[in-house]
């Protein structure tokens, strides 16, 4: 869930508490909150920066949906009124028309409350927000677009591991995805202190339970495992600097640090990562805990293509399915800050 607008100066000045996500209807197979799942009619915006989103962008190429649901790529930084489309010609969605993320939410709700966030869902014919719900939307995904899905499209959200799945992805959110921004953005030492135990914690727990198995649950990749790579991608990156999670490095792990460079190098993970994007958005706009902006220049990312052998757990990425094919013109994440 990217920053909200304004506020960001704040970060580290005041307590954290990520909000809820306001906007909640969902799109369905069925179309019971009124947005039924239909091909061309919605734009998903994102930001490479945010893990939150990033989520969306990694089940939208697994599933094969860019046909399907189009996708607009925020610039990493914001200004005043947060996600901007500076990356544009002229600097503007060409499918919306806006400048700003934030027109999209004013057509839903004149001042929306809780800041303008990413991933969100548009609804092309009217320009209107229909969901920022990140946590819900690529559930949806997964699970709604299916007659949309290209042929040989993974099982995201198998419905006979949804349990251990929603069991796993509760603890991975509350100590990992959201735990390192309660470290980061801590006000006091105990509240960092507490937070970053809890991060460090969990990884530890995590590297247990992958010792022996190439995925989070189960023998292919599923909902779980996108969720905990778009933090670990951005462990070294960030939050081991810039949000002081450094008991240890992701690359000093070695079951996590393998566990993430096997999902980087899958089609569909590290084809859709920009370090550049990532380090400017964090290290540029959370001025608050960073107030000189200066962008490091490390970590060396040649490792991220290692050998990471973790083949020999076995295992079947896609499960019955195929890996997705190459990136999409337009879509491919320019070389600079690739490792």
């Amino acid at each position: 869930m990217g920053d909200g607008d304004g506020g960001n100066s704040a970060y580290g000045h005041k307590s954290f508490d990520r909000s809820a996500s306001r906007f909640t209807d969902r799109v369905t197979a069925d179309g019971r909150d009124g947005w039924p799942v239909e091909a061309g009619r919605y734009r998903l915006v994102v930001s490479r920066a945010c893990p939150w989103a990033s989520r969306a962008v990694i089940s939208r190429r697994l599933l094969g949906l860019e046909d399907a649901l189009s996708m607009a790529i925020a610039d990493p930084i914001q200004d005043d009124r947060s996600w901007r489309f500076t990356l544009d010609p002229d600097g503007r969605d060409p499918v919306l028309g806006i400048r700003y993320l934030s027109e999209a939410y004013e057509r839903h709700e004149s001042d929306p409350p809780g800041g303008v966030s990413v991933p969100a869902l548009v609804d092309v014919p009217s320009g209107k927000l229909v969901t920022n719900d990140y946590q819900q939307l690529t559930l949806d995904l997964a699970a709604e677009w299916t007659a949309l899905h290209r042929p040989g499209a993974p099982d995201l959200y198998p419905e006979q591991l949804r349990d251990q799945i929603d069991t796993v992805m509760a603890g991975v959110y509350e100590d990992v995805n959201n735990g390192v921004y309660r470290a980061g953005f801590a006000t006091g030492q105990k509240e960092y202190e507490e937070a970053c135990a809890g991060v460090f914690r969990r990884l530890e727990l995590l590297a247990s339970r992958l010792t022996g198995q190439r995925y989070l649950v189960g023998d292919t990749i599923t909902e779980a495992d996108i969720r905990l790579f778009t933090t670990l991608v951005r462990f070294d990156a960030v939050y081991h600097g810039h949000f002081k999670c450094n008991r240890w490095k992701l690359t000093e792990n070695q079951v996590l640090w393998a566990y993430a460079r096997d999902l980087f190098q899958t089609p569909g993970f590290g084809d859709t990562v920009d370090f550049d994007h990532i380090k400017r958005h964090y290290y540029q706009v959370h001025t608050g805990i960073n107030p000189t902006r200066i962008v490091p220049l490390g970590p060396d990312l040649a490792g991220w293509r290692s050998p990471h052998h973790r083949e020999e757990l076995g295992g079947r990425p896609f499960g019955d399915g195929t890996p997705p094919g190459p990136v999409r013109a337009g879509e491919q994440v320019p070389q600079r800050g690739r490792p």
